[in-house]
């Protein structure tokens, strides 16, 4: 059976959360958001593209900081509403320079930082 973006369940907005996984390591890299036009370029191109919420425009992972993602495999979650997209990452996946986005950790009642950014 043929893909079809379309038959995927988007938001009011037109979105869907896709969640960025290293393929080999397992390890969660990121979330951002597509719309329908951003998976399927997705999955023509082989380069992980998004939709920018703030930028109102194309995100496509790494086309200015070189930090590509390039997609190895698409999952779509039970209820077609949530995407896992495996990776392979070239560098720091956050604009913070950091492997990961999720580079705080809630111990013992605080936030610590267990990322620090790459040199």
């Amino acid at each position: 059976m043929a893909f079809d973006p379309a038959t995927l369940r988007y938001d009011p907005a037109g979105l869907i959360p896709a969640v960025a996984q290293d393929h080999r390591t397992g390890e969660v890299l990121m979330l951002a958001w597509m719309n329908a036009a951003a998976v399927a370029q997705t999955v023509a191109t082989g380069r992980v593209t998004y939709w920018s919420r703030s930028r109102g425009a194309f995100w496509i992972k790494g086309e200015s900081s070189g930090h590509i993602q390039k997609l190895i495999e698409l999952r779509i979650d039970c209820d077609r509403d949530c995407l896992l997209v495996l990776v392979e990452q070239t560098g720091p996946a956050c604009h913070t320079n950091r492997r990961s986005c999720f580079y705080t950790a809630l111990r013992d009642g605080a936030e610590v930082e267990i990322l620090t950014p790459e040199s």
